[in-house]
């Protein structure tokens, strides 16, 4: 079959339309905004890209279209779909009718962690011989990109809480068929399509109720919204119930944490009793978590502990999450997908055991959604409490950004009030007035944390090329 994607650069669909290329199928597709890792993903597999989106794309002949969830009503390619009534699916739907349906799905979720976490059960079943196929919202660095399609029993995917198209308003998570589903925290996030931190719960609430009575249902309970939902679920859930965390009323505990610069050991005891002992190449409490709930997985099916502690020996990560982008006379510059203040807040934290005697320099573009409106002016604040020198870029298309809520996020305010508390915090319009700020102030042993949940005008590459030169 011949599958158009529209939007097909976004995280999601270039991991589909590699997949679908795996699968025989021809793949095409459309977008307007394109930028590493995925463009570099789809240029590597051979798929043509069309340039911006038009009603004339539609002239080429196809079988389906994918119109991704970016994707709505008045973009003049998706109208001409609709006015030559032309067959079009989801992301998600495509995802489980072609790869899930009859297989074991493991679908990771959660407001923060899902990549992480799913990257990291992908490489544990590797390792542990389920020859997994996966589909992940970022390139997992062990397999060198962000899906794989075997012909194996088991598929490990990320389950967005992000609803699904423009004609189908239930998160991605709904579509995946899950035998086990972890719900990793739950945040209110993505205001432009969530009311309220009730509705968003509801919605996971909703992906618990999926989970059937041969599966397991994972909850990290230190998240107090899910300890909500699963109070409220009490008597309605008809699976296996297994809650994890740091706290004593887990099932599941890690404890005794020791944190190094060359990563993290913690102990797992299970109903008070000790389980195992691992050790993590990766730092900062979020991620233990994140190890526990994929420690659950990995036992439900059947992968032993030695197997587990040999995944979490080899795994390296994923691009784009606290990555060295390099390391120029001194000065480590560091890319992260955060955005929300409690991604910040905890890649920062991580940041700082690392590097606990080098200074930390925060820069952050709020690019999300969510982020460029006032709604979490006041967590930002305390988000950035553990950088030496913060700095915030210019809201990203402020205009697009009005679309989604009345107030902007303050910038020169946020600014203002974390320099009250003492630290160094200004603000420039873009990517290249703060590489030009920190080319003269940037020394080494400098750390350069840069997040942005998009390509920030190539920063890290800018910043790179000025201290080379």
């Amino acid at each position: 079959m011949h599958y158009h994607l529209i939007g097909i650069c976004g995280t999601a669909m270039a991991s589909l339309a590699g997949m679908l290329q795996a699968r025989g199928h021809k793949v095409t597709g459309s977008d307007q905004n394109v930028y590493p890792p995925m463009s570099t993903q789809l240029e590597s597999l051979g798929i043509e890209i069309m340039s911006g989106y038009k009603a004339e794309n539609t002239d080429l002949a196809r079988d389906v279209t994918v119109v991704g969830n970016t994707i709505m009503r008045g973009n003049p390619e998706l109208e001409e779909v609709l006015n030559r009534k032309l067959l079009y699916r989801s992301q998600a739907e495509t995802v489980r009718d072609e790869f899930i349906r009859g297989r074991r799905s493991l679908v990771v979720a959660g407001t923060h962690g899902k990549t992480t976490t799913t990257s990291i059960a992908a490489w544990i079943c590797e390792v542990g011989g389920l020859d997994p196929s996966f589909l992940v919202g970022g390139v997992v660095q062990n397999f060198g990109q962000s899906f794989r399609v075997t012909d194996g029993n088991y598929f490990v995917i990320e389950g967005d809480e992000y609803d699904t198209a423009f004609f189908d308003k239930k998160p991605k998570f709904m579509s995946y068929l899950p035998e086990i589903a972890i719900v990793n925290n739950i945040e209110f996030d993505h205001a432009d399509i969530y009311k309220d931190l009730d509705a968003i719960k509801w919605q996971f609430s909703r992906l618990m109720n999926l989970v059937p009575g041969n599966g397991r249902l994972i909850c990290g309970i230190d998240s107090p919204v899910v300890r909500e939902a699963l109070d409220e679920m009490s008597g309605k859930l008809h699976t296996t119930v297994e809650t994890f965390g740091l706290s004593d009323n887990a099932k599941w505990q890690a404890r005794d944490l020791e944190f190094a610069g060359s990563g993290t050991k913690f102990k797992v005891f299970r109903e008070g009793e000790q389980w195992a002992q691992f050790e993590t190449q990766m730092i900062g409490e979020f991620n233990v978590r994140n190890c526990l709930a994929v420690i659950i997985a990995a036992d439900a099916w059947g992968i032993s502990r030695e197997k587990i502690q040999e995944a979490f020996d080899t795994f390296k990560s994923v691009k784009r999450r606290m990555e060295i982008r390099g390391v120029e006379r001194g000065v480590t510059v560091i890319d992260d997908f955060a955005h929300h203040p409690t991604a910040v807040d905890e890649t920062l934290k991580a940041l700082r055991q690392r590097y606990a005697d080098n200074r930390l320099i925060a820069v952050f573009e709020p690019r999300s959604r969510s982020s460029r409106l006032s709604i979490f002016e006041e967590q930002y604040k305390k988000a950035f409490e553990h950088a030496d020198h913060v700095i915030i870029a210019g809201v990203f298309n402020p205009e697009d950004a009005k679309k989604y809520g009345d107030t902007l996020l303050d910038v020169e305010k946020l600014v203002a009030d974390i320099a009250a508390t003492g630290k160094i915090a200004s603000t420039f319009a873009d990517a290249d007035a703060i590489v030009a700020h920190l080319a003269p102030e940037m020394r080494d042993g400098d750390v350069i944390a840069v997040m942005s949940n998009g390509g920030f005008g190539g920063i890290h590459e800018k910043l790179l090329a000025t201290l080379k030169n």
